[in-house]
């Protein structure tokens, strides 16, 4: 297990606890970085805030805030394999 602050840009992780503090952890969840949660990396420069992708939005994250969340890398051995769902279609959205 690893901070988020501490996933390198084009990599994929899981969130796996939030911070304790409850005022953070309830931001985190509103915005989707709930355990469980696929996050994707888009911009870890090591100073500054970190870009990520969580289902489908970018958000940015402040680097205090992304060190206080704790994910496991996908494909590390303690997570083991995620499997991928198809998403369903929107209603009335086909094309």
């Amino acid at each position: 297990m690893t901070s988020l602050a501490m996933v390198p840009p084009d990599s994929t992780a899981v969130v796996a606890a939030l911070p304790r503090s409850h005022g953070l952890a309830k931001r985190l969840i509103a915005l989707g970085l709930n355990p469980g949660a696929e996050v994707r990396v888009l911009q870890n420069r090591g100073g500054g805030p970190l870009i990520v992708e969580v289902h489908g939005a970018r958000l940015a994250l402040g680097r205090g805030q992304a060190a206080r969340v704790a994910v496991e890398l996908v494909g590390s051995p303690e997570l083991g394999s995620v499997v991928r769902l198809p998403q369903a279609e929107e209603p009335g959205g086909g094309g």
